[in-house]
């Protein structure tokens, strides 16, 4: 593969980002593959190849509060042409800013796939920005950070995080584009303890006058206040004060080196403390060899480079706990865990007074411990994310064009071989993805799409279901699985997010027509069974009934007043019987039916009383008298009447009066 590299920083600098992106180029170009390195240079003019022509260097100022970092500007006309020659397979940003901006320039005008690694928790920096020390400019600018890291995220292909906890982090961000986790390798060779050498050993304790018996400590990495060395110096300054003193070198640079320094006058610590600033990253390994073990008090790391050098030199490590260090610092194996200064203090006794054949066994288990980083396994891990994203984006989607209808989203997409293609997709999907015309899909999104395109489609008809009518879960489940071929994961989604999105809930939907039962006079029972035919569970309709079921008396009244009014031509007995039998199949209880029925009025019924039995009884003989003559038809008149609950008396009173 031919592959580009951008980072704003790149050895002779010494730092997490440019030793990774060296350690990547070293690895790469081992394995055979063409490498070029894009970074900055401190001056102006056009971007400039150095020697070897392999790396492209653009012009940039010098920031000194930030540790000699080199701010470039976003574009460059020049490089950009140069870079097109190059015809790259893959561009990989080790940076946001600057380079970072610019690699994302150079992915989209040649177009190529891109990778990025996040390097760096910004978060922990927000303080080079903050110069009065406000809570509100820091909150502004953490939240700033989230924005950009989204971005930067969102417009890469795939995403290298060096850590769970930097994963976790972007994730946090909500980047839609997958992310990898893949420590950064280390060339664990140039740190093992085989490479000793007892004269270098000796050259470096001397120079900074410690003995070759006497155990000391020492810190590599940058000096900057979210390394957290004001921790480091008061724990041994602490340490000293309970005569348990060792000796500590402080190698690296950056703003708050001078800091450090004023810190270790300031607590009389200069026969202790050694701050020796910046060494060759060549030498490095030989000053942790020099060593007894390594300390650090910082959080602000991705994955600390410093940490596993210092553990592949076979150095116990002193850390406070992080995320990264999960796997890496074994309390009491290959190193300890401390809090504060004081905590710190305690360790650093700890480890003055400890046996030999202990600190040997610690030596060995650092060893072990870092082995699965080797820069060969990183090597293999970033060229599997390369192979996917070179194979992806020759199958790449774009998308032409974008409609919405009925909740859900239409694409019309078209191929880099320029197939063409239509697809629905739900609106979270649609968001989350950051999809828009213009936009791209790379293939597997497009699969996957495609395979919910079917429980998209069933959403709607759910949603247009639910609009013409409320639905329960049970009935929302059912249909899908009757009228769909969706799978039973897929209905079950489909449910779960119409219950999220509110648009089914079963307790609204019982409450709801308990209160619509209730005015429509029907009793307990009725709704029960109603309910309980939508799918609502029993305990659920008896929860909501308890809570919504006063004045049932006063239905159950009402209702049978109701049957009277409708039923004026009947007798009075056949009424009140028919009022007991209408309430029951009404769902009132048989003891409300019959308490209710003797409380209501049927004076109306009673003045009517002879004028409904003279009706009744000419209806009977006119629908007899077809069929029967004489006392027959007398007797099948009469019969008629009484099973119609009239009495005898006024039944005969009335055939007497009847002409036969």
């Amino acid at each position: 593969m031919r592959i580009a590299l951008f980072s704003d920083t790149f050895p002779p600098e010494i730092n997490g980002v440019a030793n990774s992106t060296s350690i990547l180029r070293n690895e790469l170009e081992k394995h055979g593959h063409e490498v070029y390195v894009v970074t900055t240079f401190s001056g102006s003019g056009h971007a400039k190849w150095d020697e070897d022509g392999k790396i492209l260097r653009l012009a940039g100022k010098e920031l000194k509060f930030l540790y000699g970092y080199v701010m470039t500007s976003p574009f460059h006309a020049f490089a950009l042409e140069e870079i097109r020659k190059l015809d790259l397979d893959v561009i990989h940003a080790q940076t946001e800013f600057g380079v970072g901006i610019f690699a994302r320039i150079c992915a989209k005008q040649l177009r190529v796939p891109l990778v990025s690694t996040y390097h760096t928790t910004y978060e922990d920096y927000t303080h080079y920005v903050n110069f009065i020390n406000s809570r509100t400019v820091d909150e502004v600018a953490k939240k700033g950070v989230a924005r950009v890291s989204k971005l930067y995220g969102d417009t890469s292909m795939e995403v290298i995080a060096p850590s769970m906890k930097t994963k976790n982090m972007l994730e946090g961000y909500h980047i839609r584009k997958n992310i990898d986790v893949v420590p950064t390798g280390l060339e664990l060779d140039r740190f093992s303890p085989a490479s000793f050498d007892q004269a270098k050993r000796h050259e470096i304790r001397s120079e900074f006058g410690i003995d070759d018996t006497e155990r000391f400590v020492i810190y590599v990495g940058r000096l900057a206040k979210e390394k957290s060395m004001d921790i480091v110096i008061n724990g041994f300054k602490k340490a000293k004060d309970e005569g348990n003193g060792m000796k500590l070198l402080i190698i690296g640079s950056g703003p708050d080196e001078d800091n450090c320094r004023e810190m270790v006058k300031k607590l009389g610590m200069e026969a202790d403390i050694t701050v020796a600033g910046p060494r060759q990253a060549s030498d490095i390994p030989d000053y942790y060899r020099a060593a007894d073990a390594f300390v650090s008090a910082s959080l602000s790391e991705t994955q600390g480079m410093t940490f596993i050098e210092a553990l592949a030199s076979g150095l116990p490590i002193l850390v406070r706990k992080d995320e990264v260090l999960e796997g890496l610092c074994i309390d009491g194996e290959t190193g300890a865990y401390f809090s504060d200064e004081n905590d710190l203090a305690e360790k650093i006794a700890v480890l003055r007074n400890m046996e030999q054949p202990k600190l040997d066994e610690m030596h060995q288990k650092a060893l072990e411990v870092v082995r699965p980083y080797s820069s060969e396994v990183f090597y293999e891990k970033v060229i599997k994310v390369y192979e996917r994203v070179v194979e992806e984006y020759q199958h790449q989607y774009c998308i032409e064009d974008v409609r919405v209808t009925d909740n859900i989203v239409q694409l019309y997409l078209i191929s880099n071989q320029k197939e063409e293609m239509r697809l629905h997709v739900s609106m979270d999907d649609f968001y989350n993805l950051g999809m828009r015309t213009g936009g791209f899909l790379i293939s597997r999104q497009v699969e996957e799409l495609h395979e919910k395109e079917a429980g998209v489609l069933a959403y709607r008809r759910c949603l247009k279901r639910i609009a013409a009518k409320d639905r329960t879960r049970k009935e929302i489940y059912d249909w899908l699985t009757q009228n769909t071929d969706c799978s039973i994961e897929t209905v079950n989604g489909i449910v779960e997010r119409l219950e999220e999105k509110g648009y089914i809930n079963d307790e609204r939907y019982c409450a709801e027509q308990i209160a619509k039962e209730k005015l429509m006079l029907a009793g307990r029972e009725k709704i029960i069974r109603d309910l309980k035919k939508h799918g609502l569970p029993y305990e659920m309709i008896v929860e909501k009934m308890d809570q919504n079921m006063d004045g049932e008396a006063e239905n159950a009244e009402s209702y049978g007043q109701k049957i009277i009014h409708s039923h004026h031509e009947d007798s009075t007995k056949k009424l009140k019987n028919l009022v007991i039998s209408k309430m029951i199949v009404q769902g009132y209880s048989a003891d409300l039916a019959k308490e209710t029925a003797e409380k209501l009025d049927y004076t109306q019924s009673e003045d009517h009383e002879l004028e409904n039995l003279r009706r009744c009884a000419y209806k009977s003989k006119r629908r007899y008298e077809r069929k029967f003559t004489g006392t027959e038809l007398r007797n099948r008149v009469y019969q008629y009447c009484f099973s119609q609950g009239f009495e005898s008396e006024e039944i005969y009173t009335v055939m007497n009066e009847m002409d036969w």
